[in-house]
């Protein structure tokens, strides 16, 4: 995966209607980086998301970054999470926990137009990757 935010923000900024920019995150969604069917196990799972979403992270031992493994049965929510990636990975944890992800999603106006309980999924991914990055010393 290697979307950044400049990419997205540029494509959001492009699509003038809302079905041309759902079809680019779903088209974001087919870029994520595969996640083994042996890491989707109920341990691994992000509760509150209408969907299945899967997640794990690792830590560079050099860099102290974060890199997440997240996955999803719905290929919207492939595209959320791939734009969340794109904040969040291989930064430190001091990196995610200070991003205003609120911020981006409103820029984006991407919470007023997913349904109620996609904004509460996408809500539950980020709250699972800023506890990760708590554990992981950020402040």
């Amino acid at each position: 995966m290697s979307t950044d935010l400049a990419e997205i923000r540029d494509a959001f900024s492009f699509f003038d209607s809302w079905e041309d920019k759902y079809r680019f995150v779903i088209d974001l969604g087919r870029d994520l980086e595969t996640m083994p069917e042996t890491d989707k196990v109920e341990a691994n799972l992000v509760r509150g998301c209408q969907s299945q979403v899967w997640m794990t992270s690792s830590v560079d031992s050099g860099s102290e970054n974060l890199h997440f493994l997240l996955d999803s049965d719905a290929h919207i929510v492939r595209g959320l999470i791939a734009i969340v990636l794109a904040a969040y990975q291989d930064r430190t944890p001091e990196q995610i926990l200070g991003f205003d992800i609120e911020g981006l999603f409103e820029e984006l106006a991407l919470l007023q137009h997913l349904s109620p309980t996609r904004g509460n999924g996408l809500r539950a991914m980020v709250s699972r990757i800023r506890d990760t990055a708590a554990r992981q010393g950020g402040a």
